[in-house]
């Protein structure tokens, strides 16, 4: 599983795995890869919709791999 932080965007998860969603639930990652709000904008969070393109939200960027 690899997760990428990108700049000003959202976490960018690829591979299979689970997460804990916002009432604590663990919830499978559906397909190859999904992409998970930092703004907190998205009308459809966890899930990053794009939010942040326009509600000026900044943040740096890195990489996470995990074996």
């Amino acid at each position: 599983m690899k997760i990428s932080v990108r700049e000003n965007g959202p976490y960018f998860i690829e591979g299979s795995g689970t997460y804990v969603d916002a009432d604590g639930n663990k919830q499978p990652t559906p397909g190859k890869a999904i992409a998970l709000c930092r703004c907190g904008r998205s009308a459809n969070l966890p899930f990053c919709d794009g939010a942040h393109k326009t509600c000026g939200f900044e943040a740096a960027a890195t990489e996470i791999e995990i074996e």
